[in-house]
């Protein structure tokens, strides 16, 4: 008799488990099907991208200089630093004022480097 009940106790343990796996797949499949768009993400075109990035390019001045173990930009009036994404362009130019142009990225003050020139 015990091992009557323990066979059913297992049957239909292992039923609720496949059951209860197949509901996120139907809830998954049955969301995608009622937007289509949200796992697709739509693809700029390279002119839309480039356009976009040469918008939001600066031109920062100031000096390069080294603070702990990177090299950052400090701004002329002194106020302001910026980390600098690529050290080896930078480190030509340390302790030198130059115009770095790129990309600020305001949340982490960094500027994505496209150039290093003298000032």
């Amino acid at each position: 008799m015990n091992k009557i009940r323990f066979a059913l106790s297992t049957i239909a343990l292992t039923g609720a488990l496949l059951f209860a796996s197949q509901q996120p797949l139907a809830q998954s499949a049955s969301d995608s099907a009622r937007n289509p768009t949200a796992q697709q993400q739509p693809v700029q075109p390279d002119n839309q991208t480039s356009a976009v990035n040469a918008a939001s390019e600066k031109m920062f001045k100031g000096k390069i200089v080294q603070s702990g173990d990177k090299l950052v930009l400090t701004a002329a009036d002194g106020t302001i630093t910026y980390q600098l994404d690529d050290q080896q362009k930078a480190q030509v130019f340390l302790n030198k004022s130059v115009k770095v142009t790129g990309v600020l990225d305001a949340s982490t003050g960094t500027i994505r480097v496209k150039a290093i020139d003298p000032a």
